[in-house]
């Protein structure tokens, strides 16, 4: 009866501990024609220290193992029976390992994934290590697995096999302020579209008054993206004070380069109070229209009524 939850609990934490590090897969997309060659590089494999072995995987429907790397020797191990295998190498570079494919044909389009395995808890930690509660949960979380190791993956790089030209996105940052927000909080829309390959990464900066930049931090901001065919959003809602007067400005990685939005949006407070007055210009100007609507109809019906009324009469007094 304990094996299950103790199961549970060991797949939970090796999967928590993995979001603290990962490889590193800087491109987010390829794109060749069919007989050029490519290279997926993965880098941070200094944190690879269960074994020297760096394994690359192909996701189309699922995933297959295509081949390990040993960091050290350069080896490579190709007996996972990919159906590809032939069409694949792989090379170790200064702090990291490619996957290498000499002509791409059109069913090399895929995602392409490193990964590793990395060593967790030692056996006896030190006082520093179980200082706090969570700490212990963890340790012991990880004594009861009997293992103290779990993988850990780059962020993927996805191949595409087409004659497209790569083509960059076109970016604009909009106030998203679609209902009343709480106090303090400001929200921005930043819009990335006609671009191809169509996978796009969103991160902000905020300019401040000395017109200095410097990086938004996950605590100072909840980011919601939102993909469809052509475009991608991200919507940044912002937590800050009624007296800061940040402008935000959006950079969206892709295959092309990195665009940086065309305007810089002031999130301050008052902007928020002005957008919330139009809103209730434009409904206030609609129940006007409406109300003028309903007068006139109403008025030309008693019209039409009164002058059916004395031909009426006239002809019943014939």
């Amino acid at each position: 009866m304990l094996f299950l939850p103790a199961a549970a609990l060991c797949w939970l934490c090796s999967a928590l501990v993995a979001m603290a590090a990962e490889l590193i897969q800087d491109d987010l997309t390829l794109t060749r024609r069919v007989g050029q060659s490519v290279s997926f590089r993965c880098g941070n494999i200094h944190l690879c220290d269960v074994n020297d072995y760096v394994f690359w995987y192909q996701k189309k429907e699922t995933f297959k193992v295509i081949l390990y790397i040993d960091k050290i020797s350069a080896e490579v191990y190709r007996g996972y029976m990919h159906p590809q295998k032939d069409d694949f190498s792989g090379v170790n570079i200064q702090n990291g390992c490619e996957l290498q494919i000499e002509k791409v044909k059109l069913d090399h389009s895929a995602t392409y994934y490193c990964s590793c395995w990395k060593s967790g808890l030692h056996r006896t930690p030190s006082p520093q290590l179980t200082r706090s509660p969570a700490d212990r949960f963890l340790y012991q979380s990880f004594s009861l697995c009997g293992g103290y190791s779990y993988p850990i993956f780059g962020s993927g790089t996805k191949l595409y096999v087409t004659d497209e030209q790569v083509v960059k996105p076109v970016v604009s940052v909009y106030p998203a302020a679609s209902r009343v927000h709480q106090e303090g909080r400001s929200s921005l829309l930043c819009l990335a579209s006609a671009m191809f390959p169509p996978l796009v990464q969103f991160s902000w900066k905020r300019q401040k008054e000395d017109g200095s930049l410097e990086e938004l931090l996950p605590a100072e901001g909840d980011q919601l993206e939102i993909r469809e065919s052509g475009r991608s959003a991200a919507i940044l809602l912002i937590h800050q004070c009624e007296k800061s007067r940040y402008k935000y400005i959006c950079y969206v990685k892709h295959e092309g380069g990195t665009v940086e939005a065309q305007t810089q949006q002031d999130v301050s407070p008052w902007l928020q109070t002005l957008l919330n007055q139009v809103k209730l210009l434009l409904l206030l100007s609609t129940v006007l229209i409406v109300k003028s609507l309903v007068y006139c109809c109403g008025l030309s019906l008693l019209m039409i009524l009164r002058n059916k009324g004395p031909s009426t009469n006239c002809t019943h007094a014939d």
